[in-house]
C-alpha cells in the first residue's frame, strides 16, 4: 500500500534551520505532485509548498517565500522541505501530500512530523 513517511522535525531556535524529508513507497512517485502542508494547534491545515511531478515548477505560501525551499529526488522517491530563518509562527505539524497528476481525487497523506520553533 501507499506510504508517505515524514522525518526531520524537531525543536529549533528562532532563526534556525531544519530539513524535512518525506519518503514515498507503493506508488509511482514521478507521477505525483508533492506538497507540504502544516497545521498549528487550533488552526486549519494550510498549504506550505508544492512541486510538480518532474520538479519543474514550485509554489509557496506567502508566509514562507524566501525562507523555505521544496525539492524532490524522483530516483529516491523523496520530497524535501528546507526551512531556513524559522520563526515561532512556523511551529506546526508538517504533513506530506501526494496527488496523482492525472486524477486530483487520488491523493495520500503522511502521518506528520512536529516542528517547534522556540527559544
Amino acid at each position: 500500500q501507499v506510504q508517505l513517511v515524514e522525518s526531520g522535525g524537531g525543536l529549533v531556535q528562532p532563526g534556525g534551520s531544519l530539513r524535512l524529508s518525506c519518503a514515498a513507497s507503493g506508488l509511482t512517485f514521478s507521477r505525483y505532485t508533492m506538497r507540504w502542508y502544516r497545521q498549528a494547534p487550533g488552526k486549519e491545515r494550510e498549504l506550505v509548498a508544492g512541486i510538480t511531478s518532474a520538479g519543474g515548477s514550485t509554489n509557496y505560501a506567502d508566509s514562507v517565500k524566501g525562507r523555505f525551499t521544496i525539492s524532490r529526488d524522483n530516483a529516491k522517491n523523496t520530497v524535501y522541505l528546507q526551512m531556513n530563518s524559522l520563526k515561532p509562527e512556523d511551529t506546526a505539524v508538517y504533513f506530506c501530500n501526494a496527488q496523482f497528476m492525472w486524477n486530483s481525487a487520488s491523493q495520500f497523506w503522511g502521518q506528520g512530523t512536529q516542528v517547534t520553533v522556540s527559544s
